[in-house]
């Protein structure tokens, strides 16, 4: 890349279970605001703004347009959406720096699942012909991989356990966590997950700025530099895929340069703990790198937010000098379907 493009400012919600009091707009401004006030900047400085969301949570058409409100749209600005969680919005607009059209650009996304069946409604990702008419929902597919996976001797029960225990013990020290410290496991959900093994139900938003070159080392005392980023997709159908590995994820971690150096943190996007077992062997993460040190997905869920909150906590990580170097992960769809992996560093100290 000749252009360098790092995360130079990172807000988030707080995540709850309901904000039947909020409607999407006002749950995001206050995330807006922040965001801007660390940098300095206003929404005329912004040369890009992306955001990512789901029409499907919302429950009406290009819902998305009521959240420019927040951002303020007028005089006009550069705007794009995309219908899948913020982390691949950030995608685009790195895309968009890369060009050299913009300088800046803001990222946020923002889900409200608390008003419907969350489990019904991502039904609506599978084939249309043969496995949505089923109506298998997220957390199912989910123990279908895991029961592949104690299978295949990869995990068990009690290492799952353990999985959930520590993503909450570390979301202690993180104030927007939706769970946080010792949390029974419970009772099985659709065995062999419990209840301890899923991510909770909420609603939440987060935001990022990005900024390329000289622009960035002006708003940020240590940007988080996004080294390497890619994405890449698994088969749609279930049954033509080993749901013990995932091979998208590695691709894509070995096209972003995570295979080059050691990481020290990983933040990675995985709701059930199952996930984590597929995706510590897919990205080569050993014990000598902190996963998850905010919590999680399984501290923190908002759908279409959770992926770019592990960019924003990872470079958060960086901005304040915890890690050096970090891998974040986002996925979409059943059983890890999608995966986008960033490297991001701070400059040596």
């Amino acid at each position: 890349m000749t252009r360098q493009i790092a995360v130079v400012a990172f807000a988030q919600s707080d995540h709850r279970r309901t904000t039947d009091e909020l409607s999407e707009v006002e749950m995001l401004m206050p995330v807006l605001h922040e965001v801007l006030a660390r940098t300095g900047l206003r929404t005329a400085d912004i040369g890009f703004t992306c955001s990512g969301s789901s029409d499907y949570l919302a429950g009406r058409a290009f819902s998305f347009t009521m959240t420019l409100d927040g951002v303020g749209a007028w005089p006009p600005i550069s705007e794009s959406h995309v219908e899948m969680d913020g982390a691949f919005a950030l995608y685009e607009a790195w895309s968009k720096l890369l060009t050299g059209d913009a300088d800046t650009a803001l990222v946020y996304a923002y889900g409200k699942s608390s008003p419907g069946s969350l489990r019904d409604v991502l039904t609506r990702q599978l084939d249309p012909y043969y496995l949505a008419p089923l109506w298998p929902d997220s957390v199912a597919l989910a123990a279908l991989q895991a029961q592949a996976l104690i299978d295949a001797g990869d995990t068990d029960e009690s290492a799952l356990a353990a999985i959930g225990a520590r993503s909450r013990a570390a979301a202690t020290a993180n104030p927007h966590a939706q769970l946080r410290g010792p949390v029974p496991q419970g009772d099985h959900l659709v065995r062999p997950l419990r209840t301890g093994d899923c991510p909770p139900i909420g609603d939440g938003a987060a935001a990022v700025i990005l900024a390329a070159g000289d622009r960035a080392r002006q708003l940020c005392a240590r940007p988080a530099w996004i080294r390497g980023l890619d994405h890449r997709i698994e088969p749609h159908s279930l049954g033509a895929r080993d749901l013990t590995d995932s091979p998208s994820a590695r691709l894509a971690a070995e096209r972003a340069g995570a295979f080059e150096r050691p990481v020290d943190t990983a933040e990675l996007h995985a709701p059930f703990s199952s996930q984590e077992v597929v995706l510590r062997k897919a990205l080569r993460l050993g014990e000598e790198v902190v996963v998850n040190p905010s919590g999680g997905a399984l501290a923190a869920n908002p759908v279409m937010a959770a992926g770019l909150i592990r960019i924003g906590e990872a470079a958060a990580r960086i901005h304040r000098g915890a890690c050096d170097r970090a891998l974040a992960h986002a996925t979409s769809g059943p059983c890890l379907q999608q995966n986008l992996v960033a490297v991001l560093e701070g400059d040596p100290r």
